[in-house]
């Protein structure tokens, strides 16, 4: 799946301060203008998103309030720059942007952004003028720190209030960190001088990416416009996604947050940064400085992390798991390209060991539904796909005689449309796996034609909130056919098909790109019973505790995601009749895990996890910030001893000697390499949980031929309904 996130070459939340109107500034003279091509650009893009945008909407007085509203959020969200008084003074533009886009005139949208500018440098001129005097940290007060739902302030005085508070805020978590008040006024004053350069920077293109962006995500949450730098900085990203460490990043106020950890990258292998983890600095080499990045533009902490194969990149990170109090960590990754190869489908057998009875369950790791479509294109026959590598492995798997088989899924962002259908077919005889409705309501089926089972024994999809798009088509139908267990937690939730418009096409036909790119969706995926994948994702038969990103991660994080429909449910009939399975299931998992350690475990940490995510209030109070944090310390302590105690003795720091006689970069290969053996030691409880439910349907299965004959499919027989 294309993340907005990840590309998106907006303008990022600039921490700042309240400032007096009279504070002289740089910015104060800049009046940014848009361009006739801009005004083209809008009206072009108007007319795709209102005529073949899926659930097209009308561009209208009642969009344009949806517009002016996402527009002040993409600009303001935590209401720390603009007062109600601002806000009042364009209140005119609320029902008025719809004209403003269709006449071509952008003077409106234009003046909000530069008074954004004006009031942005004004706050960091305040931030950087309370550094002088510094702050008492004896006293009694809190800071609210997410104003997402705030109202506007009344006044600047209002705001210097908010903002004195942030700044103490920001002060007292450089102090926790160990730093002296010397060096903690020049890191900020260095951090809120950096602000004010980038704002300086900022460009009409950087006006008018904004405000579009703002019209496109106002239609859906995947949907978005890059003008002609942004499109050009999305194809570089297209071809080098994949380049550096492995993780899919996102603006979350002034920090950057890891939004997904890509399968078979360095981030992942190293197991040490995780969705959520803030990144605060950034340094090059093994020993190159930390860099503070906080309040940085996305891009700009991407091309600092970024870098060539094998060359070494080190985080400073605050962990989700600790909130933004917790302790910061060093994370040292090598950097390289994530390969299909390094994305291919894995096996390995899980010996389950019940009532003296010992079964073989294999496990196939798949990251994504991958396909090399330029070998497949030139005509390889060998060429690598994730449905013929899972065919592969399930034939040797047979070959070593296992019982039963999952299919983990587990944080699969997707991919071939393609290849989820041919792998459907490994596992039904032949039959539709999905529908495809367009926008102009036409609904079409993608079926596996292909006659039988390369696989059809007892089976299960594990899945979690990472599992997503053509991963769900997956789950959605080995469960419509009754085909197997889809057991973890509710999925993503992505059902839609976006694609690329180049709006240069439909212009004057100038050479030079002038009027950008529109990604749209055009498509929405539908399950074989009817039901929509999208929002809801896909409900497990047998589920297991949230891990705690529903609130960071998922389509339902979105609030103008695509609700949730059903059309007619296309010709097929189950295979099995599984649901009889699940209640005893559910009774012996439920059994087994209350006297399971490393269970109780997974759930003590998910409770802290939630109650520090959840937390929007800190003391400003010195003493008592630092009670919290040393609680903090020793709750993580606590549970690292109690995870050795369950895995073994394992380091929880890589400790290299220097007189190896390798080079620093040779040095950090060797300490990944290590991480991952030791990584690859802890106890995966969510999947050897599942192989113990697998085993269970294997025992009652070989129990009772009858429910055997209930349970697993029908051989010879088509998956369509006669």
């Amino acid at each position: 799946m294309i993340k907005r996130f990840l590309l998106a070459t907006l303008l990022l939340a600039l921490t700042g301060v309240a400032a007096h109107a009279d504070v002289p500034t740089k910015s104060d003279s800049l009046t940014l203008k848009p361009t006739t091509a801009e005004a083209q650009a809008a009206a072009l893009s108007a007319r795709f998103l209102t005529r073949f945008q899926y659930d097209a909407k009308p561009l209208d007085d009642a969009m344009s309030e949806k517009i002016f509203d996402a527009y002040l959020k993409d600009l303001d969200g935590d209401k720390l720059y603009f007062t109600q008084a601002d806000i009042k003074h364009f209140d005119s533009l609320r029902d008025s942007l719809d004209d403003a886009i269709w006449n071509q005139d952008l003077s409106g949208p234009f003046a909000i952004f530069n008074l954004y500018v004006q009031r942005a440098t004004q706050r960091l001129q305040y931030a950087r003028s309370l550094l002088k005097k510094g702050f008492d940290f004896s006293k009694k007060e809190s800071y609210d720190f997410d104003r997402d739902k705030a109202k506007w302030a009344p006044n600047e005085q209002a705001l210097d209030s908010i903002w004195r508070k942030r700044v103490k805020n920001d002060w007292l978590r450089l102090k926790l960190a160990g730093k002296d008040d010397a060096d903690i006024r020049k890191t900020l004053d260095k951090r809120y001088k950096n602000y004010i350069d980038r704002i300086d920077q900022l460009d009409s293109q950087d006006a008018f990416q904004t405000f579009l962006n703002a019209y496109a995500e106002t239609t859906d949450p995947h949907t978005d416009y890059f003008g002609p730098r942004a499109a050009q900085n999305f194809d570089i990203a297209m071809k080098l996604s994949l380049e550096g460490i492995g993780a899919v990043l996102q603006a979350s106020d002034e920090y950057t947050m890891v939004r997904e950890v890509v399968p078979g990258g360095p981030a992942a292998k190293s197991d040490k940064v995780h969705v959520g983890d803030r990144i605060v600095g950034v340094g090059q080499g093994k020993d190159g400085p930390i860099q503070d990045v906080i309040g940085w533009r996305l891009d700009d902490v991407v091309s600092k992390i970024r870098g060539k194969k094998n060359t070494t990149v080190r985080l400073e990170i605050i962990p989700s798991k600790t909130g933004l109090d917790g302790k910061h960590e060093i994370v040292t990754l090598v950097r390289n390209k994530v390969t299909i190869q390094e994305q291919a489908a894995k096996k390995k057998i899980i010996q389950v060991k019940d009532d003296g009875v010992t079964r073989r369950i294999g496990v196939i790791e798949l990251p994504s539904f991958y396909e090399d479509f330029g070998a497949r294109r030139d005509g390889d026959p060998n060429y690598k796909s994730a449905s013929r590598d899972v065919a592969k492995l399930l034939k040797e798997l047979k070959k070593d005689k296992v019982d039963g088989v999952i299919v983990d899924l587990r944080n699969n962002g997707g991919g071939s449309l393609t290849e989820a259908t041919a792998m459907t077919g490994l596992f039904i005889n032949k039959g539709p796996v999905v529908q495809v409705r367009s926008s102009n309501g036409s609904v079409e089926e993608q079926t596996d034609d292909q006659p039988g089972m390369v696989w059809s024994g007892p089976l299960a999809v594990l899945v979690n909130r990472g599992t997503a798009s053509a991963s769900e088509i997956f789950a959605a139908a080995i469960q419509d056919y009754g085909r197997g267990l889809v057991i973890g937690e509710p999925t993503f939730g992505k059902g839609t098909v976006q694609n690329l418009v180049n709006l240069d096409r439909f212009g004057d036909g100038e050479k030079k790109p002038k009027y950008g790119e529109l990604k749209m969706t055009i498509a929405k995926f539908f399950r074989i019973n009817g039901g929509s994948t999208q929002l809801r994702g896909v409900t497990p038969d047998i589920a297991y505790p949230r891990n705690g990103n529903e609130k960071l991660f998922g389509e339902s994080t979105y609030d103008n995601a695509l609700p949730w429909t059903d059309i007619q449910p296309a010709k097929y009939k189950p295979v099995a009749n599984l649901k009889m399975l699940v209640p005893i299931l559910e009774h012996k998992h439920a059994q087994r895990i209350a006297k399971l350690p490393a269970w109780k475990l997974m759930l003590d940490e998910l409770a802290e996890f939630r109650k520090n995510r959840d937390k929007t209030t800190v003391s400003l109070n010195y003493d008592t910030r630092l009670a919290e944090r040393k609680h903090v310390e020793a709750v993580q302590k606590a549970f690292r001893k109690r995870h050795k105690a369950i895995n073994g003795d394992t380091s929880d720091t890589m400790e290299v000697t220097l007189d190896d006689g390798l080079t620093p970069g040779e040095r950090s290969i060797k300490d990944q390499i290590k991480q991952e053996k030791e990584a690859d030691k802890a106890t995966d409880v969510m999947l050897d949980e599942t192989a113990h439910i697998v085993a269970d349907e294997v025992g009652l299965i070989q129990a009772d031929t009858k429910l055997a004959a209930e349970v697993l499919p029908y051989h010879g027989k088509s998956a369509i309904a006669d």
